[in-house]
């Protein structure tokens, strides 16, 4: 299945932030939402590569898809969920349905969970939560990790959905199941 993300993730230092174009492309509807405020948007591509520098992309996708689907983001769930289909060949949908069900291991789930967990309410996160991650062999930095990229996913889901922006539509090319169960908020745009 060819990729309906509009980034490659698996090129070095990719970030949510496009690349500099030397051809005219149409802009995603994120882009367009941050017109008025590049810089902004800089700011989140710089704070976003951060985060993901310093943690494996598989992790990183699977904690952003968590935090997304529990923010009922849409367009991160879509843009996240195919990340792992495509680059990763995880069973998104089996994922999104439900991670505990879906052959992942501890790890993955644990840190899916917590990142759950930061989204519904970081003020209820105790030791005894960050206890399970470093009982599986994490370190706090790797907790870390988890939590920032979490947090940072709640800014960029929340300006994208205040702001009214639907998934691009190139996303209704998805296999429907996998589309439906990734499209938890706004509904993919039309055209």
């Amino acid at each position: 299945m060819r990729s309906t993300n509009p980034y490659d993730p698996s090129a070095p230092g990719w970030t949510d932030v496009p690349p500099a174009r030397t051809i005219p492309v149409m802009p995603t509807n994120f882009e367009r939402a941050f017109a008025d405020r590049p810089e902004v948007y800089a700011a989140w591509g710089q704070l976003n590569g951060a985060i993901k520098a310093g943690m494996v992309l598989r992790r990183y996708e699977l904690v952003t898809l968590a935090a997304a689907r529990r923010l009922r983001s849409s367009y991160c769930s879509l843009a996240h969920g195919s990340i792992l289909g495509d680059t990763f060949g995880e069973p998104v949908l089996e994922i999104a349905l439900d991670h505990h069900a879906a052959g992942l291991d501890d790890i993955d789930v644990a840190v899916m969970d917590l990142a759950e967990q930061v989204v519904d309410d970081a003020t209820s996160i105790g030791d005894a939560d960050l206890q399970r991650l470093r009982d599986l062999g994490l370190t706090e930095t790797e907790i870390m990790d988890v939590i920032l990229a979490a947090t940072a996913r709640c800014f960029f889901s929340k300006t994208l959905d205040a702001l009214g922006v639907q998934p691009d539509a190139s996303y209704r090319n998805l296999e429907p199941a996998l589309r439906d169960a990734l499209v938890v908020g706004r509904p993919i745009a039309e055209a």
